[in-house]
């Protein structure tokens, strides 16, 4: 998932949750300047909650991390598979509704400034005159009387004596009062979030709401409720001004509920109260927001080194793909790419495991100090069985005999598929073998320790016994996975890649001398060595069983989704 999807998804939920709050709690109160103000602040929350980072305050409470690996099982990985070799659909999908909605926001956003000019314009050129103390702007056509912040528009002829003084006031309060501002925001809101249905029904209590607000101060002014609601019907048979979306109109629809809310009886004072819902209301979609943050950067971690182990070689299978094994039977045709691709049992993952488990480094390669990535080729027969089983691209006798050895005792697959049918395929599979200088045993060879300025004892980069994360490589791996944050730079202009930090682990397990071996941008170089910073002590490296001082590199991955 695209970080851009992500945002405009979560601005959506939060749209649909402020919004079903609203309606529950408050839409039938009487505190029309209490709700003006909420509503603003629910848009404000929806469109920034995903934007603010509390991470960093998330790692340090313990309490949270159970609530993060728990719904990092929930959220989908990245793990690339060989079935996206053969189509591509859901790209061009992703495509045609990325277009679709730029054409469609595009539209409304021409809509908005073209409301706006017809505005300016009509400014421009009415007549400028005061009627009973207030500036107005008076049209040349009859229309309904509305306001544009400062600005109100009559048509004097279309109102009768007894009622412009109440059309007055109410028009002087959307004025007073900046409605238009909330229509702006409300209306550009809705050009942006358009495809959720939600964003316009809020649209719609905003205005309404400010309606609300304007007959309340006529009211207050001292009109007679009852002769003022007979005006409002009245001010229905002119025009409505439907085509200027962007003004305050006196008669806006439907009057039903605006007289609804003028004879309403006034919510008690104490039911404010109920206002402050929002404060938490707010942290707890920070909360989801971020942990969804955390759980995918924890994934991200775990699927780049799942995804190096075990992507097939695509330039093989596309190469492969119009090759068939030559058999008396057309069914018994081995396919390259089909509908839907053999799996391991259990999916990716549990493949990961079980080559975790069963490949063995042999001793000889060991000693050589032989490292690469051994690419095997098989068949995956309609039964689930393996076939075939050949090295494309070997490194080392001893070290291809293995991999060939461990995929030869796998269980059976599942079988992959074409129009429905199991069908034999044709699958490649890379073995890595990766022994860095760091991880080497005293079985490879015992360097001559290298003494360092800065320390008192030898500087070791082989030992014995090599020093260890507390936990080992799993925990250190989780480690990361809650302490690595995609910096903000990185993001914005798609910079991925591994930094390789090094370090010396002394005697106690404390680590010194960090540094950067490989670096690939400043604010990605930053962020690795702020998380080797913060390690806490490691389990020592072991020479002739004393402990000493040993030099280790980490790698530490930034992938993009």
């Amino acid at each position: 998932m695209s970080p851009e999807f992500a945002y405009i998804m979560k601005v959506n939920i939060g749209i649909i949750i402020l919004y079903l709050t609203y309606k529950l709690l408050f839409s039938k109160d009487t505190f029309f300047k209490l709700r003006r103000s909420i509503l603003l602040f629910f848009i404000a929350i929806a469109i920034l909650y995903p934007l603010i980072d509390i991470q960093e305050w998330m790692n340090r409470q313990t309490h949270m991390e159970k609530v993060v690996q728990i719904y990092s099982t929930i959220v989908p990985g990245n793990i690339v598979t060989p079935q996206e070799v053969a189509t591509d659909w859901h790209t061009v999908l992703y495509s045609v509704i990325h277009y679709l909605y730029w054409i469609v926001t595009t539209t409304f956003l021409i809509r908005f400034i073209l409301q706006l000019f017809c505005i300016l314009k009509l400014a421009r050129i009415s007549q400028k005159t005061t009627v009973h103390g207030l500036r107005v702007r008076v049209t040349n056509k009859p229309c309904g009387p509305f306001s544009f912040f400062r600005l109100i528009f009559i048509h004097p002829d279309s109102i009768a004596e007894n009622e412009i003084d109440e059309v007055l006031t109410h028009e002087y309060t959307h004025a007073k009062q900046c409605h238009s501002l909330d229509v702006i925001i409300s209306e550009l809101a809705c050009a942006v979030f358009w495809f959720n249905p939600i964003m316009w029904l809020l649209k719609h209590e905003m205005r309404y709401n400010l309606e609300y607000l304007a007959d309340e101060d006529v009211l207050k002014a001292g009109y007679d409720s009852k002769s003022y609601q007979y005006h409002l019907l009245e001010m229905t048979q002119h025009s409505s001004n439907e085509s200027i979306v962007l003004s305050n109109s006196f008669n806006i629809l439907p009057l039903k509920n605006r007289i609804h809310m003028m004879n309403k009886r006034r919510t008690h004072k104490l039911f404010k109260a109920k206002y402050l819902i929002a404060v938490p209301l707010t942290g707890c979609l920070l909360l989801i927001s971020n942990i969804d943050a955390l759980a995918r950067i924890k994934n991200k971690i775990v699927d780049n080194r799942l995804t190096q182990m075990l992507i097939p070689s695509i330039d093989n299978a596309i190469e492969n793909k119009t090759k068939e094994v030559n058999s008396d039977e057309a069914e018994e045709a081995v396919h390259s790419v089909v509908e839907k691709m053999p799996e391991f049992p259990g999916g990716q993952k549990e493949l990961m495991k079980y080559m975790a488990r069963h490949t063995h480094y042999t001793k000889s390669a060991i000693k050589k100090g032989i490292n690469g990535r051994v690419i095997c080729s098989f068949v995956v027969k309609k039964d689930g069985s393996l076939s075939n089983i050949s090295i494309l691209r070997g490194i080392d006798p001893s070290l291809d005999a293995e991999a060939m050895r461990m995929l030869s005792a796998m269980p059976k697959w599942i079988p992959g598929r074409q129009n429905g049918k199991a069908v034999q395929v044709k699958y490649t599979v890379p073995v890595f073998f990766h022994m860095p200088k760091e991880e080497q045993t005293a079985e490879t060879k015992e360097e001559e320790p290298i003494i360092d300025d800065t320390h008192e004892s030898p500087l070791f980069t082989v030992v014995e016994q090599m020093p260890k994360y507390p936990g080992g490589e799993k925990a250190l791996l989780q480690y990361l996975a809650k302490k690595v944050k995609y910096p903000v730079y990185a993001l914005e202009h798609n910079i991925q890649g591994r930094v390789t930090c090094s370090f010396v682990v002394d005697r106690d397990g404390s680590l010194s001398n960090i540094s950067i071996l490989r670096g690939i941008d400043p604010s990605l170089d930053a962020e690795a060595l702020r998380v080797i910073q913060s390690m806490p002590k490691w389990i020592p490296g072991k020479q002739r069983g004393v402990a000493v001082a040993v030099k280790y590199a980490v790698p530490v991955t930034f992938r993009l989704e």
